[in-house]
């Protein structure tokens, strides 16, 4: 990247955010503390009005805008594909705000983008799992509401297993994705702890107007500890598999602690660090037990047994 495209670039970052520290800057454009300290004197002196505190970093004078931005091919590209992706993992409360900014965004394209918008919409598509249609269509829009604006929620809740609803009042602190779901973790007064929750499983939300009552670390620390916390709970599993299975496994290995693999001639042997290991861990293995070898620990062996006799008994 040019000098000048970095300077526009830092200028688009620092409208993006209420504060930018230096560090980030150096961060993304791989430059020095000193190369962005002389572009912010660049910007200062074409009449930005910027101003800066130090340990805290740049601030764009509030009202200040650049006019309208001119997008590359790349990324007007890049945005259809994300109009896409959205349809499918979201909400039909966020996909319309997103479709929303997506015309303004459009607005502002070139006509040579416009018509490149146009032609790669039929040719991108993402394939939706159907979910459950009786959960609120803006559950994500009231959770993510709630963590801005640090409200409590209360919501009606129907847990795995369970027949009957409880309600909750949780305290939001991050929502995720996986496994084709969205969750959202919270602090739970019901259960006067932390605990995750499928946004498909909620029956009813709604966003109250009390303020949280703790403080709460981001979800990026919380899942930081939480992850720290389970290495001391997880067991090592080390399974040998034939090779002509292997590609079969390299979807679902990551979800039962996969931490690395050799190969050794017609053979690979894989290594795990399990949290589940008789429920979880033990109950997919049987899916491809007749190509495969527990090398350690004996008691995944005794496990694995009491399942496959539990299957033969039901013959």
């Amino acid at each position: 990247m040019n000098r000048f495209d970095r300077i526009t670039a830092i200028l688009i970052q620092l409208q993006s955010k209420r504060v930018v520290k230096a560090q980030d800057l150096a961060d993304r454009f791989n430059i020095s503390l000193r190369t962005v300290y002389r572009d912010i004197r660049t910007l200062e002196e074409a009449g930005v009005p910027l101003y800066g505190e130090a340990g805290v970093g740049y601030s764009i004078v509030e009202g200040y805008r650049l006019p309208p931005v001119m997008f590359t091919q790349d990324e007007a590209m890049a945005f259809i594909t994300a109009e896409k992706l959205m349809e499918k993992l979201s909400e039909t409360a966020i996909q319309n705000n997103f479709r929303s900014a997506m015309y303004k965004i459009k607005s502002v394209l070139r006509g040579s983008e416009k018509d490149l918008v146009e032609g790669l919409e039929d040719h991108i598509h993402v394939r939706k799992k159907k979910k459950n249609t009786t959960a609120p269509e803006n559950s994500l829009d009231v959770l993510l509401k709630a963590i801005s604006e640090k409200r409590i929620v209360k919501m009606s809740y129907r847990a795995f297993g369970n027949e009957q609803n409880t309600e909750r009042l949780i305290e939001p602190i991050g929502i995720y994705y996986e496994n084709e779901y969205w969750y959202t973790v919270g602090y739970c007064h019901y259960r006067s702890d932390y605990r995750h929750f499928r946004a498909d499983r909620v029956v009813a939300i709604l966003l109250t107007g009390e303020p949280f009552r703790k403080e709460h670390a981001s979800l990026q620390k919380y899942q930081e500890q939480i992850k720290q916390d389970l290495h001391f709970k997880r067991e090592k599993v080390v399974i040998r598999v034939d090779k002509t299975i292997g590609m079969y496994l390299q979807e679902r290995k990551h979800y039962y602690g996969f931490v690395s693999e050799k190969i050794e001639g017609n053979e690979i042997e894989m290594t795990f660090l399990t949290e589940s290991l008789y429920e979880g861990f033990a109950r997919w293995y049987i899916m491809f037990a007749d190509y495969a070898e527990i090398l350690e620990p004996t008691s995944l062996k005794v496990r694995v047994k009491e399942l496959a006799e539990k299957i033969l008994q039901k013959e």
